[in-house]
């Protein structure tokens, strides 16, 4: 069924929002200079975002209330997957360019694709089968596969993405059984207390004031991202969701190259405009099937 014209105009400013939040986070992370773990980076950082997250308010919801759910074990492992998804991010995000990680990251919708179709059972067509794999063959020319060192940082990258893909399946496949506070606040229960006690494990080091305030501003991008990003999920489906994440390229190579001198060369440029466009393919489709009273069979 077509998307109502405001819910269709909801869904895409939450994501937008969200994934702007999402890459100013993740360059902040990136401009750490202390030997801090990643536990640590992500403790600090989420308990910033749950105090942000614990001064919003929703619609006849209660935090103190976040733990009564009608269908708990999807909201637990939508939170295993954000636990997953924080962690190797941030590894990356140390470890390799912007670029790279980003790309990455955007296998995420091939993999939402893949899952909806077998977990969600929604109908996936031509363009949008189109959109993907134009995606992945931007992803294949900004990474190189083969013609550069594929390290350890790459893989936690896609990691991310298959964590984040799993995630916007296990949203939808909720829709409004669950309550934002619900969900909010089992994920960031589960960042804080996992990142807590792998950061005493692993030996805790004290962050210099401005690695502190780098954590500081990250978490609260994280906590606003992540509460735009739950409200997307509420206003459309996990295909409309996933491209919006290309928006986060631009941030990237702005970041990328203004703060990070980190200059991409001429291949990993046009894969990046390929992944944009095909993120672009997939808005614009929906836009014509939101207008059209009808669609060809087969094509959406």
């Amino acid at each position: 069924m077509p998307v109502r014209p405001s819910a269709f105009t909801n869904v895409y400013v939450c994501a937008f929002a969200a994934y702007a939040c999402f890459s100013i986070s993740d360059a902040f992370t990136k401009a750490l200079h202390g030997p801090l773990n990643v536990f640590e980076i992500g403790f600090f950082e989420n308990v910033f975002a749950s105090a942000v997250l614990l001064a919003t308010r929703h619609e006849n919801e209660r935090w103190v209330e976040f733990w009564r759910m009608k269908r708990p074990w999807p909201v637990h492992f939508r939170a295993l997957c954000g636990v997953s998804s924080s962690l190797c991010a941030i590894f990356a995000f140390t470890t390799i360019p912007l670029v790279d990680t980003y790309s990455l990251i955007f296998l995420a919708p091939f993999f939402v694709t893949v899952m909806s179709v077998l977990v969600l059972k929604e109908q996936v067509g031509f363009w949008r089968w189109l959109a993907v794999l134009l995606g992945f063959a931007g992803v294949l020319l900004a990474v190189k596969p083969g013609f550069q060192t594929f390290q350890l940082g790459h893989f936690a990258a896609v990691i991310t993405g298959l964590s984040t893909g799993t995630s916007i399946i296990i949203m939808r496949s909720l829709g409004s059984t669950a309550k934002k506070t619900s969900i909010l606040g089992t994920l960031f229960l589960y960042l804080v207390v996992i990142n807590g006690v792998g950061m005493l494990l692993r030996g805790f080091t004290m962050p210099a004031s401005h690695d502190l305030l780098l954590m500081a501003l990250s978490g609260v991008c994280v906590g606003l991202g992540q509460w735009a990003f739950v409200s997307a999920a509420r206003y459309g489906n996990a295909n409309q969701i996933a491209p919006v994440a290309y928006s986060q390229l631009g941030w990237a190579m702005l970041f990328g190259i203004i703060i990070f001198h980190e200059y991409p060369d001429l291949l990993a440029v046009i894969g990046v405009g390929i992944i944009a466009g095909a993120g672009l393919l997939t808005v614009m489709r929906e836009r014509i099937r939101r207008v059209k009273p009808a669609n060809p069979p087969g094509i959406r």
